[in-house]
């Protein structure tokens, strides 16, 4: 599994870091980290994380994939 956040459109809502901690953590009180490539144990929350972030800012699997290709901004 592959994941991108848009950290440009991220608004620090913090949504996914409450449904997946072990993928998503909030550095100080906006900067988000993440694991690009979470192990296959975590796709399930990282994906219901996808779904509710506000911003829609995750993007999972071949959207990742596609979005990387492209050049995107990953930190």
């Amino acid at each position: 599994m592959q994941i991108v956040v848009d950290l440009n459109r991220c608004q620090g809502y913090a949504q996914c870091v409450f449904l997946a901690p072990r993928v998503f953590e909030l550095h100080g009180e906006e900067a988000l980290r993440y694991a690009p490539a979470p192990p296959d144990a975590q796709a399930e929350r990282v994906r219901r994380a996808a779904a509710a972030c506000p911003v829609q800012a995750i993007l999972v699997g071949a959207e990742a994939g596609a979005e990387a290709g492209a050049g995107a901004d990953v930190r």
